[in-house]
């Protein structure tokens, strides 16, 4: 059963387009980040322990821009982001995303996705994982001007979609997914399933609260015909 966050749009059900975040929502990948920075800061900076838990704070925003917020060396991306791709066959979809991708299709509703990581190597990640060609549009941080908290790559995600801000819903796993939802006018949806605090996403007042994909079609109340 999904819960009204208590968010303002909490009334909207009627959902014609959704928007997904990437990372805790599509696929867990905490582990194979968690990796992938711990191998990287040892590399580049090499003094201590890689701060991952604090890293683990600003997920949802660019890596760049993650950087720059902790006052690490932008010299991080490079082996993060080569770490990231040797270790990705270790990353899973989680139980219950491809059939609620076949059903979201089914029903004939447009998807995207807007992830904190590049186009290129999210669009790479799904193909890898068989899910590139459920979605119509991937939009990486590197795609907009301003990545997430910034609305844009929602904005222009729901734009691609041909869809209408009060007919789509983004599901985040983090704050910044849900500001960027926020901004552009379209439902914010907190996805609960990874395991994470849920705290912080509550304090944001979300407008739905999902604690598994499928409770996602909750918010459809009828198959949409696609667009002839």
């Amino acid at each position: 059963m999904v819960d009204s966050g208590g968010g303002a749009g909490g009334h909207r059900r009627e959902v014609r387009a959704v928007v997904f975040d990437l990372d805790g929502v599509l696929v867990d990948s905490f582990e194979v980040m968690r990796e992938a920075f711990s191998i990287a800061y040892d590399e580049v900076v090499g003094v201590g322990e890689a701060p991952f838990a604090e890293y683990n704070r600003h997920l949802g925003r660019y890596f760049p821009d993650i950087m720059r917020i902790m006052g690490l060396p932008p010299a991080l991306e490079e082996p993060f982001v080569r770490e990231s791709y040797r270790l990705a066959p270790l990353v899973q979809v989680f139980p219950g995303i491809p059939e609620l991708l076949g059903e979201l299709r089914d029903r004939g509703l447009p998807l995207a996705v807007a992830t904190g990581k590049a186009g290129e190597r999210a669009r790479a990640l799904l193909d890898r994982l068989g899910l590139l060609g459920r979605f119509d549009v991937v939009i990486g941080s590197d795609e907009v001007a301003r990545p997430k908290p910034a609305p844009d790559m929602v904005e222009l995600a729901v734009s691609v979609l041909g869809a209408r801000p009060e007919e789509t819903v983004m599901l985040g796993d983090a704050v910044t997914d849900l500001h960027s939802a926020r901004g552009a006018g379209v439902a914010a949806a907190a996805a609960l399933w990874a395991g994470i605090d849920p705290a912080p996403l509550l304090r944001e007042f979300p407008d739905f609260v999902l604690h598994s994909p499928a409770e996602l079609l909750d918010l459809v109340v009828e198959p949409v015909a696609a667009t002839p």
